[in-house]
């Protein structure tokens, strides 16, 4: 990671005036803006995103005290920094949670400008380029928590409360999310304004959750700032593959393995359902997979009440090895239903 000397890059002393900061950085995006380059677009890109980068932090009151701040110890700052974000990711290497992502404002992430801004800068005041160095600190909401439920097909079915715990990256509590205390970098979130904490959430499931179906959990995203509202968090179901159900919509399909005299002559069986096996009567001449359907025995709705259906897939099972007299009666019976025999 490289230091961002943005002083440098929009050509200004560090005591300058907040005026002539927003003089300077609109005098050089004029100048290198990508429709005022044609003969060289793409480093005119560059600069231009270079430019804007710098004006985003010194256009910004709080993101400025934040910079000054850094000094000489940025470096230290970023390897502190960087050293316990590693240090976390281990600590969340076997949880299902670990690394659920931020979106919304206040939500820190890849910016579009280089990694010294997304360490230091990415979760600090409003975006466009256009803040005030003299604007005062204001409300903002915090960033919205998007992250996946893990759910067994029966625990879709019965629905219900469901304890997880996330490891959630929020404002740190010391020095709000600003990465500076008493104009010095936070000895706790070393700069980045950011920490993971370990909560704990009783989640209600709805009967019948779909796959990609989001539950909503109002106020438990990411913390606001300056007095604003927190976040969101928002959960997105993965449901897992069961091993006797197929889930189809609200239906749920089952393979039924039955003996082939069962087929031709009729016979009742036992079915597995989600709240136990049922009888199911099998018609005298029922083909090979054949589908049987059991009304109502399928996943709740979640919208109009009701169940969806259950359908049964029979499939015949061939006798293996047969006895002597077993062998006899099936070819008396291959015998009367030859033709030479009709």
């Amino acid at each position: 990671m490289n230091y961002k000397d943005y002083y440098a890059v929009l050509g200004v002393p560090k005591n300058a005036a907040g005026k002539d900061v927003k003089s300077a950085y609109r005098k050089l995006a004029r100048k290198w803006h990508p429709d005022a380059n044609p003969k060289s677009p793409k480093a005119a890109e560059e600069k231009f995103k270079e430019i804007s980068e710098a004006y985003e932090v010194l256009g910004d009151a709080e993101k400025r005290r934040k910079y000054d701040a850094l000094g000489s110890d940025w470096a230290q700052a970023a390897q502190q920094a960087e050293t316990q974000r590693r240090y976390r990711s281990a600590q969340g290497a076997g949880d299902p949670f670990a690394g659920a992502q931020f979106s919304g404002a206040g939500a820190g992430g890849p910016s579009g400008f280089s990694d010294f801004f997304d360490l230091f800068f990415s979760g600090i005041g409003r975006r466009g380029g256009n803040a005030q160095a003299s604007a005062p600190s204001y409300a903002q909401r915090g960033g919205d928590l998007e992250t996946t439920l893990e759910l067994t097909l029966r625990e879709a079915f019965a629905g219900g409360s469901k304890g997880i715990s996330l490891q959630i990256e929020d404002a740190c509590p010391r020095c709000g999310g600003s990465g500076i205390v008493n104009n010095t970098i936070c000895p706790q979130c070393h700069g980045t304004g950011r920490i993971v904490n370990s909560r704990r959430f009783d989640v209600t499931i709805p009967r019948g959750i779909r796959e990609g179906q989001r539950i909503r959990l109002a106020g438990q995203g990411s913390r606001g700032s300056g007095g604003g509202p927190n976040g969101d968090l928002l959960l997105e179901a993965r449901i897992a593959s069961d091993p006797t159900f197929e889930r189809k919509g609200d239906d749920l399909y089952v393979d039924l393995p039955v003996q082939v005299y069962d087929l031709v002559l009729g016979a009742d069986v036992l079915v597995p359902t989600m709240t136990g096996d049922v009888t199911m009567t099998i018609p005298p001449g029922t083909q090979n997979n054949k589908m049987l359907r059991l009304t109502g025995k399928g996943m709740p709705k979640v919208r109009g009440g009701g169940y969806g259906d259950e359908y049964v897939r029979l499939v015949g099972l061939l006798p293996t090895n047969l006895s002597e007299r077993e062998r006899e009666l099936f070819s008396e019976l291959a015998n009367l239903r030859s033709p030479a025999h009709a």
